[in-house]
């Protein structure tokens, strides 16, 4: 037996639509040895996704093939294997993990149905012999009670607690390789640092290989041994993970490892007028059980919180999913009802309807986390930047809309001349600019940005945050910057606030916030986005 498990040799990927064919992957080599962790690096469309596909020829054939290579598991050639003999490697021998779970467990099965359907299938394994095994794998992968989480559905399970049912499920058959494919980047730093802290103990204690895909190249450096870079189908540069931080040769790389959002916020000026004001801000959410359906409890989403924000000034909102940070910017927004006060340039409209809310809609907007589900993909770049005009200054003429929505694009960098295409045209990266540009043609003096770089790779994710920063220099912007990733809201935030459980954990100046948190629950929150193996987790864990 060789010491290397998996090898890939000059594989070409190409798909077929119509007469066209393009080349996504272009005659790659590397390999995976036993034991060891190699991470696949690179951006969106790099081609790094395709090629994990092709080792378990999960693309969609006949649209795709190979027109070169071959990939060796074991000495045997993948790519000429039976469908038998793959039914046989698939689950068992090499298992793989995808990034958004929710999307990748059955809706419709419990938990234990979706793992058993595994242990069944591939051990024969059924009743309470598979019923023992699940309820092990469960424990094994930290879900806590694991037991009542038998019977749960994906949807009544955390991002977190549904990303260990993946790994779960993936290690039922304890394979030899385990492919990761972004398995963390859906997920709060406090969740990742778990799930890759898990990972690292599962792979050494099964003694298992794994090949991990990322874009984030802080989650390499802590749990590759060697790593591949990758762009436009080809493998630019590999080597031992902590050679490859130290010397990278490739410009490519050297890109990559200089990606992260950079810069400073403006700075605080307590004399600049007070855009938008919360006292005692709270929503809570009704609880009702019985027949008559009484009121029991509530879910305090948002208990009882202070703020101030000023024009030119960024106010960031962090803490992991369920913390209240989205709930607490759609209250300022008034886009849910609310408790407290909240006064916006000085007039008070905690009090306000939706309709009374409409005059002041042009100036306060948002900018969600996904740009390609707040898009309407029916509509060209040019009416959806320009619907906000139609709706808050009618008087404008069809000219003059369209001069408003070309200087808005140009504005975020993008050109005018491509405002007639549709959304699906368009990368992540320029469907946030358009995104932004549908906020920006009202002129607010209040923008509340909720996750907007968490779906970007890291390069693009810094030019989003240098354009967010111009944007706030030219426009006098107040912007609540909600997020979980807190290099992000260093680079923007001037005041910080740290929610858990819908309450303030901590609160004041983002450099003594970032520099010396005083609560346990900063400190980890700090330890996770910053410095992966100080994490406290028994201060983040619930």
């Amino acid at each position: 037996m060789t010491d290397t498990l998996l090898s890939v040799r000059d594989l070409s990927v190409a798909f077929h639509q119509g007469g066209d064919t393009s080349t996504a992957v272009d005659r790659i080599s590397f390999d995976i040895k036993r034991g060891e962790t190699v991470a696949l690096v690179g951006e969106s469309g790099s081609g790094k996704s395709v090629s994990a596909n092709s080792i378990l020829k999960l693309l969609p054939y006949p649209a795709a093939s190979h027109p070169s290579g071959e990939i060796l598991f074991n000495g045997k050639d993948l790519l000429k294997a039976s469908d038998a003999e793959l039914r046989h490697v698939r689950g068992n021998d090499i298992t793989m993990i995808f990034q958004e779970p929710m999307t990748s467990l059955n809706p419709l099965h419990t938990i234990e149905q979706q793992i058993g359907e595994i242990l069944e299938l591939h051990q024969d394994l059924k009743g309470p012999a598979a019923r023992a095994r699940t309820l092990e794998l469960l424990n094994q992968v930290g879900i806590r009670e694991a037991e009542k989480r038998l019977g749960a559905y994906p949807h009544q399970l955390s991002g977190g607690q549904r990303q260990r049912v993946m790994i779960a499920m993936a290690l039922a058959n304890r394979p030899e390789l385990l492919i990761a494919d972004e398995p963390t980047t859906a997920l709060d730093v406090t969740v990742q640092a778990q799930i890759l802290e898990l990972l690292k103990s599962l792979k050494d204690e099964h003694g298992m290989s794994m090949l991990f895909i990322t874009h984030d190249l802080g989650i390499v450096r802590k749990i590759a041994d060697r790593v591949c870079v990758m762009t436009k189908g080809k493998i630019v540069e590999t080597g031992p993970t902590a050679e490859i931080f130290a010397n990278p040769q490739h410009a490519y790389t050297r890109h990559l490892l200089a990606s992260e959002p950079k810069g400073e916020p403006p700075p605080s000026d307590q004399s600049k007028p007070i855009v938008i004001e919360g006292k005692d801000v709270k929503v809570w959410f009704p609880i009702k059980a019985g027949f008559l359906r009484r009121v029991v409890d509530h879910v305090k989403a948002v208990d009882g919180i202070d703020l101030t924000l000023r024009a030119g000034q960024t106010l960031g909102v962090v803490g992991e999913s369920g913390s209240g940070k989205t709930t607490l910017g759609l209250a300022l927004t008034r886009l849910i009802s609310s408790k407290g006060r909240i006064a916006f340039v000085g007039q008070n409209i905690d009090a306000y309807s939706f309709r009374e809310m409409r005059p002041l809609r042009n100036r306060m907007q948002v900018v969600f986390q996904d740009p390609y589900g707040s898009l309407s993909p029916r509509m060209s770049v040019a009416d959806i930047v320009g619907e906000g005009l139609k709706i808050h200054e009618r008087a404008l003429s069809d000219d003059e809309r369209d001069r408003r929505v070309a200087a808005a694009l140009q504005e975020v960098g993008l050109d005018p001349a491509t405002r007639w295409r549709y959304p699906h045209e368009f990368s992540g990266g320029q469907r946030q600019r358009i995104a932004i540009a549908r906020a920006m043609v009202l002129k607010p003096q209040f923008v509340m940005l909720d996750e907007p770089t968490s779906a970007l790779d890291m390069s693009v994710q810094a030019q989003v945050v240098d354009l967010l920063r111009d944007l706030q220099r030219k426009h006098n912007l107040a912007y609540l910057f909600i997020s979980h990733d807190l290099k992000v809201v260093r680079a923007l935030a001037n005041e910080v606030i740290v929610m858990r459980l819908g309450k303030v954990v901590e609160q004041g100046p983002a450099e003594r916030i970032f520099e010396a948190p005083a609560e346990d629950y900063t400190k980890a929150l700090m330890a996770a986005a910053f410095n992966l193996e100080a994490v406290n987790l028994s201060a983040i864990r619930q």
